[in-house]
């Protein structure tokens, strides 16, 4: 049996995964979607890692190939229609709100479509977003008009539009949780940088070693199952009654300090990858 990170970029997350894969005793690598197609074999297992393109403006090339592998018998992780609910967060807003789960209210903003009326303070986004990038506070109605017109210039607002979300009072912290086969192997707190809102740590900000307590863990696993996915990081926003799910991402990095109860979460991440690939493999074969 073949592990293959599928992905662009040899992130240090994908190389870690691939790395623990192969002291677990497992021949892994970490491949671009077009060669995995071509060397795995049913049985293999391949781990959908695409991410958000550079521009913003969708999902980077692969979903066909790992729709592919999965006609030919290959265990597929983070299938496709799960990475595009996470990567899509108007699709990741529908999710979470058939689920019954605390998200911000999100609105749709596009050329040619009746525009909405949301309430203020918003945060405008990019329906494919990562990095913090373009993300933009407004609290008042000048403000999103700004944001709107210099939105417009930009080749993510003319191919999807914007989201609109509803402002969840910024804390100066939030969660990830990165939960793996329906259980929480890892989580960190991630602390905005001195007068930023955002946390992310592209944008300055810093992250440490956490125990999520209970309600963390719970609403990450339903997150996690609202979208189908099986490595997924779940960003949660504290309030004053619990917390809110901010996004779901579905090419999550994280490190070596992420680890909860045990020595590697890399290593404890692949166990429940393959944990999860052989059991799905069973039901597939008691339907067959």
């Amino acid at each position: 049996m073949r592990f293959v990170v599928v992905a662009h970029r040899c992130t240090e997350t994908n190389e870690a995964l691939a790395a623990a894969a192969e002291a677990s005793g497992v021949a892994a690598a970490v491949l671009p979607p077009r060669d995995a197609l071509r060397i795995l074999e049913p049985g293999d297992v391949a781990l959908g890692r695409l991410d958000v393109r550079e521009g913003l403006d969708g999902i980077e090339s692969g979903t066909q190939e790992l729709e592919r592998m999965t006609v030919a018998g290959v265990e597929v992780l983070n299938r496709p229609t799960a990475l595009v609910a996470a990567h899509d967060k108007l699709l990741t807003a529908r999710a979470l709100r058939l689920a019954g789960l605390p998200h911000p209210h999100t609105w749709l903003i596009a050329e040619g479509m009746p525009a909405p009326a949301p309430e203020l303070p918003l945060v405008l986004k990019p329906r494919f977003g990562s990095w913090g990038r373009d993300v933009v506070l407004c609290r008042t109605a000048a403000d999103l008009d700004e944001a709107l017109e210099n939105a417009a210039l930009l080749g993510w607002f003319r191919e999807h539009g914007a989201l609109a979300q509803e402002l969840v009072q910024p804390l100066g912290w939030d969660l990830r949780v990165v939960v793996v086969g329906g259980r929480v192997v890892g989580a960190a707190r991630r602390i905005a940088a001195p007068g930023e809102w955002r946390t992310n740590v592209a944008l300055g900000g810093r992250s440490e070693p956490v125990a999520p307590p209970p309600l963390a863990r719970a609403l990450a696993l339903s997150a996690a199952a609202a979208i189908r996915g099986d490595l997924v990081g779940v960003d949660l926003m504290p309030t004053r009654s619990g917390y809110v799910i901010s996004e779901v991402n579905g090419a999550v990095d994280f490190h070596p300090y992420y680890a909860l109860d045990f020595e590697d979460v890399f290593a404890e991440a692949v166990l429940e990858l393959l944990r999860t690939a052989r059991d799905r493999r069973a039901l597939e074969l008691v339907g067959a």
